[in-house]
């Protein structure tokens, strides 16, 4: 009996998602090449919508 129900996990989960997306815009002004690709690999494993938070950000993959 008892227990958190699926609507605030996935509120709990929205939220840690928002304050991870903060931490990334942050850093990302100071993050050399290499790093920008770990934090779109890390963005991209996070939410669904990574594209378009990697396009704002700046975090296009390099052409190879």
């Amino acid at each position: 009996m008892g227990g958190i129900s699926n609507r605030m996990k996935e509120v709990k989960r929205r939220r840690h998602r928002k304050q991870q997306v903060a931490k990334f815009r942050g850093k990302v002004k100071k993050a050399t090449t290499s790093e920008k690709l770990v934090m779109a690999q890390k963005l991209r494993k996070m939410t669904t919508g990574c594209e378009v938070l990697i396009g704002a950000m700046g975090l296009e993959e390099r052409k190879r």
